[in-house]
């Protein structure tokens, strides 16, 4: 019962709801879940999957992977990648999968900077649990039955498929970069009416990873050991949402501690700072691992928080990697 009712605010709102893009919190871990410009951006084969579960603590817990595969080709001086992403709902069964192909170009602006244009071509598909929704046409109280047949106006797709179209900028020296990103251009349908026409917003996202080099002279620090300042700014429609935080590169490891914050709040009574972000990570032999947790901080409620667990792997890995844009 408590399924369908969801399922039948759901239907009534899919005029008004607007989806938003799932994000993750490790954008600086895998950032090929953010710009399509990171494709073949370590001139090696890369690979990696970052899963991600929110509100685990209540009924309504969302489920989202993401997994990508790029290489460099010198010949064309350029990186070509494939990425999934997979968004699953426990409660309604909305699940939402996009397969993207993408292509980076590296051009060198002068001796310290680069620039990465690229571009996405996805194909993705939605679908939704209808199975589970009862309409009140289908309870024959009389006879104490349900009908499988309705004569309900609404007609519903069970699943819609489309293409979607995105584009990324990345500037970056040897160690930080300024990117920028713009998903859903071509602005899809995603309406599961069949008369019906729900456009995706446009994503917008400008993201940063400023490095501060710590001081070695007085042997305190290694070399690689640094203070990046990490932000990413992102709006989808009326939503909007700005991560600020540094990270400590210590040789293999690394540790992070992000605000997640709400800047342009379209309800005064909605809250500034939603969560605190703790992230740790480690590199080994090509490796890296990364896991973060969120603390909830507005007054939704005992939600269990938000985890991610990331790992990837960087095959043939070179000792120097001119141009490269760092991440940990």
């Amino acid at each position: 019962m408590k399924n369908t009712i969801i399922l039948i605010g759901l239907l009534f709102s899919f005029g008004y709801v607007k989806a938003q893009d799932p994000i993750f919190t490790q954008f600086f871990m895998i950032p090929q879940s953010l710009s399509s410009s990171f494709a073949g951006a370590k001139e090696v084969t890369n690979a990696g999957i970052i899963h991600r579960t929110q509100w685990p603590g209540i009924d309504f817990s969302i489920n989202t992977q993401f997994a990508y595969v790029d290489n460099w080709f010198e010949e064309m001086n350029s990186g070509v990648g494939i990425s999934v992403l997979n968004h699953k709902e426990t409660t309604t069964r909305y699940d939402f999968t996009q397969v993207n192909f993408n292509y980076a170009l590296k051009v060198q602006l002068n001796e310290d900077w680069y620039f990465r244009p690229s571009l996405s071509l996805g194909y993705g598909s939605k679908s939704f649990g209808f199975q589970d929704l009862l309409l009140g046409d289908q309870i024959d109280i009389n006879n104490g039955v349900i009908h499988n047949t309705s004569i309900d106006p609404i007609l519903l797709n069970d699943k819609i498929n489309f293409f979607d179209f995105s584009t990324s900028f990345l500037f970056n020296n040897e160690n930080s970069w300024l990117g920028v990103t713009l998903k859903h251009l071509n602005r899809p349908s995603i309406s599961m009416a069949y008369s019906g026409n729900n456009q995706i917003d446009l994503f917008l996202s400008v993201h940063s990873s400023i490095a501060f080099p710590l001081n070695t002279s007085y042997g305190r620090f290694e070399d690689e050991d640094s203070i990046y300042l990490l932000t990413n700014f992102m709006k989808q429609g009326e939503y909007s949402r700005f991560d600020m935080g540094p990270q400590y590169v210590k040789g293999n490891f690394s540790f992070a501690v992000l605000a997640a914050t709400n800047p342009i709040r379209t309800n005064p009574n909605s809250h500034f700072l939603t969560s605190i972000n703790s992230y740790a990570g480690f590199k080994y032999e090509g490796f890296k691992f990364g896991y973060s947790y969120d603390y909830n901080m507005s007054k939704i409620g005992k939600t269990g928080g938000v985890y991610e667990i990331s790992i990837s792997y960087e095959f043939d890995k070179s000792d120097r990697c001119w141009g490269c844009p760092k991440y940990y």
